[in-house]
C-alpha cells in the first residue's frame, strides 16, 4: 500500500467537519461533525429571542386570520368583476386562444 493509497482528511467547506476520504473508491469513510457554536451568549438573548419569534408568529397568525375573514367580500368583488367584464365582451367575438396566432 503506496502513500497515496493511505486515506486522507479534508474539512468539508459547507459545515466545517473533517472528512475522511478513501483514494481508492474516492468515497467518504468517515465524518467528523464540527462542533457546535454557541447561539446565544446568555439566558437573557434567548428569552429575548424566543419572545421576539412569538411576536413574529402572532403576527403572521393574526394577518391570516384577517386574510379569513375579507375572503368571502375579496371572491365576491373578483366575482362581480369578471361577470361585469363577461356582460361587456360581445357573444359573436371568441377570445384568441394561443394555438390561432399559430
Amino acid at each position: 500500500m503506496g502513500l497515496s493509497d493511505q486515506p486522507f482528511e479534508v474539512m468539508c467547506p459547507d459545515c466545517g467537519g473533517m472528512l475522511t476520504v478513501d483514494p481508492v473508491t474516492r468515497s467518504v469513510i468517515a465524518h467528523k461533525s464540527a462542533p457546535r457554536k454557541k447561539m446565544f451568549e446568555d439566558f437573557g438573548e434567548a428569552a429575548k429571542a424566543l419572545r421576539e419569534a412569538d411576536a413574529r408568529r402572532d403576527s403572521i397568525f393574526q394577518q391570516s386570520v384577517d386574510a379569513q375573514k375579507n375572503k368571502d367580500d375579496v371572491l365576491a368583488k373578483k366575482f362581480a368583476e369578471a361577470v361585469k367584464k363577461a356582460k361587456e365582451t360581445p357573444m359573436g367575438e371568441r377570445p384568441l386562444r394561443d394555438f390561432d396566432l399559430e
